[in-house]
């Protein structure tokens, strides 16, 4: 305890010293703003407290884009710093802390937070439930994914950022090499958010398994949902590993055990298998509900029904059990012998054949369709070469002979960031403007989206294909600094301007929704897309209850169906419904637990114990808690049905 006290400042840095003041009146800007317009009690009635999937969904939207622009920022100062030779824009230190917090609030808290925001929302309207399953617990994942995010967050401000980089890879991560308090905010941030994450997969395969409206079997389930399904079972069997490791790596740091140690028996290695044991099928939770939204848009915008429906499906489920049988290439030169490094060489490469197969069922889908060229088919057109060339720079690392020259290097940046950014930031935004005025009853601009989306494809390329080049020539990624003679100048000037035109296509999307919300039309259609899957069979915005009759599904493309050959998706009459009640039980939990992990962080003991034992209390309270619900009458149904444009029958 005495060694962590010692430490328990922010890094010395202007930066992190305006950072913190700009923090600090932006909480208190917002704070007076809703006290001045008296809306603290609308706040906590209507969203603080809300078990609501949709505006659960748009809350984890909201945390995801504000973790884009936290990250982006720590995106943008690295390549600041590397932009020319011999910068003193960062010290080292600094730069090590910095690309850690990018490399972990993109994957964890921005990644993630979208990817699981969109299933949110969508996923229940797709398979025509009013809900999810357990529409409480769907609250509290939220909460201490919330929790966990801002517990690392505050890290930089109060004892200081972890430093060992996205992967925490032991020794690197031990008291030894990282002597601040960054790497303890590290496992418990992501312990209580991983939690959440958990709660959420099991929730979701529960609601899909149980909760399809009538006549929609499996394989009738549209696209983003069966992309759903496969991603939470992935969830449920990855995040608990990660959970132990995590607990392994603070038993290690905070109480002297010996799992991840080089002595008394521990293994250094044993975290990196642990750690890409989930790493590897993390990258498939990421993109695979990713692959599910292309396949909406692109089968909405193409005017024709999503091509090869059964080999989609099939090749999710391929991809989701080769992800478990990957995670080694992730550290092939570090001693494996030619037999293991050659196995998993192998099944590599295998994963880019079912990978493969979608590209093709989504070229040959717009194949002689009707394109029209919305923001949202731009970036899913954008996505097929740029996630290509990921794909075969992926091949190129699997060789596990080769990867010994590429490892390690900006070669490797560039891959992932030529997968995840096209494969999951460009997915999400598609998702986002194409399910907008479903979320908020009108669009986005059209004008203004396409520039935004320019900015980001050109920056996109701008700043990541140089990588390649420099990687080749032997740049080494985590390196703060390089001498001029290296010659890496002038492709990391390249690289840093991308970056600023990505910033400018980042803040067009926020002022694309400034302009929208002023000057947009509400009026906008049940289906302003003449889109195909269930979900816009219902009104914009959707109401409370989603559906005032459970539909009847007879098709994969239920909605386009309908409405192509006359199919009757509401056959019963309105009646009284039934929905769950409020409860601010999930965000005094989170609480709970943000205390739990900054006391744990900081060896304060008896916050740990009070938190550990309000957690409890709350729990028990939860156990003898009756919930019957709240019943909304015909007579309002009715109403609400007449005001939005006619009931659904």
């Amino acid at each position: 305890m005495e060694f962590f006290d010692r430490f328990a400042v922010p890094h010395p840095s202007p930066l992190i010293y305006a950072s913190m003041v700009a923090i600090g009146l932006t909480v208190m800007a917002i704070i007076l703003g809703i006290t001045y317009f008296k809306k603290w009690g609308y706040l906590w009635r209507e969203w603080l407290t809300t078990v609501d999937h949709k505006r659960i969904g748009i809350m984890y939207i909201i945390s995801a884009l504000l973790m884009l622009f936290r990250g982006g920022a720590d995106a943008v100062m690295m390549r600041l710093q590397t932009s020319v030779p011999d910068n003193a824009f960062l010290d080292a230190q600094h730069y090590n802390e910095v690309f850690t917090t990018h490399g972990v609030v993109m994957i964890f808290f921005m990644a993630m937070a979208f990817v699981i925001g969109l299933m949110n929302f969508v996923v229940p309207l797709q398979i025509g439930a009013r809900d999810v399953a357990f529409p409480r617990l769907n609250a509290i994942s939220f909460w201490l994914y919330f929790a966990g995010a801002m517990l690392f967050n505050i890290s930089f401000v109060i004892g200081g950022s972890p430093d060992a980089g996205w992967t925490n890879y032991y020794p690197l991560a031990s008291t030894d090499f990282s002597t601040s308090v960054g790497v303890n905010y590290y496992n418990w941030a992501l312990q209580i958010s991983g939690i959440g994450t958990l709660m959420t997969g099991i929730n979701f395969i529960v609601t899909i398994l149980k909760m399809r409206a009538p006549g929609m079997k499996l394989m009738k389930m549209p696209m983003f949902t069966w992309s759903a399904l496969i991603t939470n079972i992935i969830i449920v069997f990855a995040f608990p590993v990660l959970t132990i490791a995590l607990l392994m790596g603070t038993f290690d740091r905070q109480f002297g055990t010996n799992f991840f140690t080089s002595v008394n028996g521990g293994m250094d290695m044993m975290w990196a298998n642990l750690f890409w044991v989930w790493g590897h099928p993390e990258v498939y939770i990421l993109i695979l509900p990713a692959f599910g939204i292309y396949s909406e848009i692109i089968s909405t915008f193409s005017r024709r029904n999503l091509y090869g429906y059964n080999s989609m499906v099939s090749s999710m489920a391929i991809i989701s059990l080769l992800s478990f049988l990957v995670w080694v290439h992730h550290f092939f030169t570090m001693g494996h012998g030619a037999l293991t490094n050659s196995i998993f060489s192998i099944t590599t490469m295998a994963i880019a054949v079912p990978t493969g197969i979608k590209i093709f069922n989504w070229l040959l889908t717009m194949w002689k369709g009707k394109i029209t060229f919305t923001v949202p088919m731009l970036y899913s057109v954008a996505f097929i070469p740029l996630f290509t060339i990921g794909g075969v720079t992926g091949v190129m690392l699997a060789m596990a002979s080769a990867d010994y020259q590429y490892h390690n290097t900006m070669f490797l940046v560039a891959h992932f960031h030529n997968v995840i950014i096209p494969g999951v930031v460009f997915a999400m935004l598609a998702g986002l403007t194409y399910w907008w005025p479903k979320m908020f009853g009108f669009m986005l601009n059209e004008r203004i989206g396409k520039w935004a989306f320019w900015n980001l494809a050109i920056g996109f390329c701008l700043a990541f294909f140089p990588m390649y080049i420099t990687g080749l020539d032997g740049q080494a990624r985590r390196m703060y600094t390089y001498s001029e003679a290296t010659g890496f100048g002038p492709l990391n000037m390249l690289s840093f301007l991308g970056a600023g035109i990505m910033a400018i296509g980042f803040v067009l999307i926020v002022y694309n929704v400034y302009y929208s919300f002023r000057h947009a039309p509400r009026n906008v259609g049940d289906d302003p897309w003449n889109a195909r899957t269930l979900e816009w069979a219902t009104h914009n915005p959707v109401p409370e209850y989603n559906f005032a009759i459970t539909p009847q599904v007879d098709s994969s493309q239920a909605f386009w169906d309908s409405k192509k050959h006359g199919y009757q998706l509401f056959k019963d009459d309105l009646k009284d419904i039934h929905m769950p009640n409020n409860s601010g039980l999930p965000i005094i939990m989170a609480g709970l637990f943000f205390i739990f992990g900054f006391s744990f962080v900081f060896f304060i003991w008896a916050g740990v114990i009070l938190s550990g034992i309000g957690i409890l209390a709350c729990m028990a309270y939860r156990s003898f808690e009756k919930d019957d619900g709240y019943h909304i009458p015909v007579k309002e149904v009715k109403e609400t049905e007449e005001k939005f444009g006619g009931a659904k029958k």
